[in-house]
Formats: structure tokens, sequence, C-alpha cells
């Protein structure tokens, strides 16, 4: 069981036998009242959004997942396809189970598969992918009080801000929790 303060972003929890990954956190301290946590919850089965508030003596039960090694085949529409390491059996999900994922997505990159009876749900990304910068402006420093950044884009289709000194053609690490740039590869 998961006490208040293990509720994380990403962490998946089972309610009513079905498995919800937590999309948003707020820490909640009322004065002389304890603390909660409220949250919102995305189905991973059904994509439904549940909004719950969990107290601090509230327990909630890790879901029962199993991970799969997949590879990403490509994207036709709204659905992205993938290959199973083990079976080799082809499978589809959708845009909506993707989420914010599908924008660093390439063609052969290495996933992990959630599964939940028998049925993939979910994936989970590595932390950092290597992606090609196909679109850079021109660095042009000007009046940066901090550090300057430009809108790049990279081959999946994904715009992100980059350091003024990244250009076309190079290669760059992305964490793909925040869409941030981490550093040259």
């Amino acid at each position: 069981m998961l006490a208040m303060n293990e509720l994380k972003l990403g962490t998946i929890i089972t309610i009513d036998n079905q498995p919800y990954q937590i999309t948003s956190t707020q820490h909640i301290k009322v004065a002389r009242g304890g603390a909660s946590l409220r949250t919102k919850l995305k189905n991973l089965v059904s994509g439904q959004v549940l909004e719950k508030t969990f107290s601090s003596g509230d327990k909630a039960e890790p879901a029962d997942l199993q991970r799969q090694k997949s590879n990403f085949l490509y994207k036709e529409g709204d659905k992205y396809y993938f290959m199973n390491n083990a079976s080799f059996e082809q499978f589809e999900l959708d845009n909506s189970e993707i989420g914010f994922a599908g924008q660093f997505l390439k063609d052969g990159l290495t996933v992990d598969t959630l599964v939940f009876n028998n049925k993939p749900v979910a994936i989970k990304l590595p932390t950092k992918v290597e992606l090609n910068v196909v679109e850079a402006p021109p660095g042009v420093k000007g009046d940066t009080a901090g550090s300057a950044s430009k809108l790049i884009i990279l081959e999946t289709g994904a715009e992100i801000k980059a350091p003024l000194f990244i250009n076309k053609d190079e290669m760059i690490r992305v964490n793909t929790e925040t869409g941030e740039y981490v550093e040259r590869a």
C-alpha cells in the first residue's frame, strides 16, 4: 500500500480494479487540520479522468501492471503502432493513451509497455532520448538578462526551447518527462 506522501506524478494506482495514473497533484494544508493531497487521475483503460482527494491517513493500492519491452514502429493518423520484443506481436495505442509522450517517439525507440489484463494500456519512455534537430533559427544575441533560448523543431515534430548555440542537424538529448532540452548528444 502507498501512503499519501508516496503518491507522485506518474504513479499508477488501482481504484475499483482499474489502473489510474496520477496526472496532477496539489498538496493542501489547512490550519488546525491535517494535510491532504488533491489529485487528478486518468483511467489507463477507458481514458476517464477522475478527481480524488487523499487525507493523511489514506492508503492507495499500487496497480498490478506487467512491464514489457516494445519497439515503436510508426504513427498513422491518431494511432501509434508498436511491436512486443518478446512475442513479436504488434499492437496499437491511441493518441489519447500516449498523450505527451507521443511527441518524443521516433522509429525503433524501445519503450516500456504497461500491460493490464493482457491488454497494453500505456507506455513509459526512457527519461532521456536523443533526437535530431531539423529546424533551428540562427541564434541572435540581443537584450537578454538571463540565459537566452530559441524554439527548435525536432525530427518527431516536437517544438522545444534550446540554447542559442544549437544548430540544425545536431543530435540533442531531451527529457521526456518535462519536454526540456538537456544537452548535446
